[in-house]
């Protein structure tokens, strides 16, 4: 256990943090799978709007260091690739 008081501050704040991390990503996986679950229906209209909320969600976990930036670009580029595709 900690004993200095930014220590212990540090603590609070890692489970604090860790617990936004673990809500973000979780909602990013359960956006690629909506517009995957999208795409396999053949609904293009569902999908492009799926995939733009997941765009937005994606962004804004990258800017907040939860996503690495090659990783949220790789991501949008694949599902943005089978949207295009539906046509």
């Amino acid at each position: 256990m900690a004993n200095i008081k930014s220590a212990k501050k540090s603590i609070k704040t890692d489970a604090a943090r860790a617990i936004s991390n673990t809500s973000t990503s979780s909602k990013i996986k359960t956006d690629m799978k909506k517009v995957e679950a999208a795409v396999q229906s053949g609904d293009k209209d569902k999908a492009e709007e799926v995939l733009k909320a997941f765009i937005s969600d994606i962004d804004s976990a990258c800017a907040k260091g939860v996503v690495k930036k090659n990783t949220a670009a790789r991501e949008k580029s694949r599902l943005n690739k089978k949207v295009k595709e539906m046509a």
